[in-house]
């Protein structure tokens, strides 16, 4: 049984907590890249204005079910994002605007590649409104990034880094380690430079081979050679921990590192378990609305949610309501990605019981969790094992 100091009033609806963002999904990229599982697809024509009338009739659609709600980010994911008109991104920044009460602060970013025929783009986004870059340079050398399926070089790449930079007071990219025949040394060393750049954000992600991805394929046909083994990719997690720590961008998340104040707020929404619509192909989102939160999906294949809004006015797949317990197991399993833990007095008000003290003292006992002011969290070392911490937490 918790000790009574860790209970407090909590808010009317759960979801307050989180906060509110908006997520859009651009489901297009120029190649499919070996590695990825994300909903993404090439094709040879993107009709931008009909997609607009999509985007813009559902964010209309979800804001007369949620009428004053502050909106504190918006979020342009895929796919790329930065192959969309910046035409397109202003109107539908715009509609979001007309549609809910906006934060002062509001934090509207675009997922870029960083090609140098999308670089001469970015100036355009930030005139739309795009306050935020993340860009995807996945490595520092050319022949992963071949070896990646990448577009860009690393000299292109730095170019575009340099456009970027000019453009948008915030950016944060990406890096993948744990790549084939990377040595830990070789990840220092990328990773030191990286740092270089002045970026305040970086998404520093552990290379996984999923299945129905390319990679999935080959590695199955013991064609993808060169992998770190599980011994050598802890080492680079490690390593990253320690090396960012050096460098002020500490992780405040499992995968992402920041400068104080320059954490993602919109990825903060997910973590914290916040409501966020999401729109387009693929995307989910989490809505409370009279009381009850709902888990939103939609088709995955573009034709089939553009036809869909089109047709029936909506773009999303019937809506799942979530159970007390199961609102307290999803925030239980993305709070505790974060270095901030989880709210024990929200998580119990959200199961409707109390947490398991034993497990968490096991957990203490063993380093792999920390117990302070109520909240409950991962340590670095129980984050990189988090799976299995999450399956004692979890009732």
């Amino acid at each position: 049984m918790p000790s009574q100091n860790w209970l407090r009033p909590l808010q009317t609806e759960d979801w307050q907590n989180g906060g509110f963002g908006l997520y859009v999904h651009w489901p297009f990229c120029q190649a499919k890249c070996p590695y990825c599982d994300f909903n993404s697809h090439v094709v040879s024509h993107i009709d931008q204005e009909r997609w607009l009338r999509a985007y813009t009739s559902e964010i209309r659609r979800i804001g007369a079910e949620t009428p004053g709600r502050i909106l504190n980010t918006i979020f342009f994911g895929g796919g790329t994002p930065s192959l969309m008109d910046p035409e397109l991104v202003a109107e539908i920044i715009e509609t979001a605007k007309r549609t809910w009460p906006i934060a002062n602060d509001i934090e509207i970013t675009l997922e870029a590649n960083p090609t140098s025929t999308e670089a001469g783009r970015f100036r355009a986004y930030r005139d739309a409104g795009v306050n935020r870059l993340s860009m995807g340079l996945q490595a520092l050398n050319d022949t992963d990034l071949r070896r990646l399926g990448r577009l860009h070089s690393v000299a292109e790449g730095l170019a575009a880094f340099d456009i970027a930079r000019a453009c948008f007071d915030r950016i944060s990219f990406d890096l993948i380690y744990a790549r084939q025949d990377q040595t830990p040394q070789a990840w220092a060393d990328e990773l030191q430079l990286a740092l270089t750049f002045a970026a305040d954000h970086l998404s520093l992600y552990q290379l996984s081979i999923e299945e129905g991805t390319a990679f999935g394929d080959r590695y199955a046909r013991g064609r993808l050679a060169g992998l770190p083994d599980e011994d050598r990719a802890g080492d680079m997690y490690f390593l990253t921990q320690d090396i960012c720590d050096a460098a002020g961008l500490p992780a405040y998340e499992v995968s992402n590192h920041a400068a104080p104040g320059a954490e993602s707020r919109h990825n903060m929404i997910y973590w914290n378990y916040g409501d966020y619509a999401g729109i387009g192909p693929g995307a989910h989102g989490r809505l409370t609305l009279g009381g009850s939160r709902f888990a939103t999906d939609t088709p995955l294949q573009p034709g089939a949610w553009l036809s869909k809004v089109e047709t029936h006015g909506t773009g999303e797949n019937p809506r799942l309501p979530l159970s007390g317990r199961d609102q307290a197991g999803e925030y239980m399993m993305m709070g505790m990605r974060l270095s901030g833990g989880i709210d024990i007095a929200r998580y119990e008000h959200l199961l409707g019981e109390t947490i398991n003290t034993i497990v968490i003292n096991d957990l203490v006992e063993h380093g792999m969790a920390g117990l302070h002011n109520g909240r409950l969290s991962t340590t670095p070392q129980g984050r990189a094992i988090l799976n299995a911490v999450l399956r004692a937490l979890l009732p």
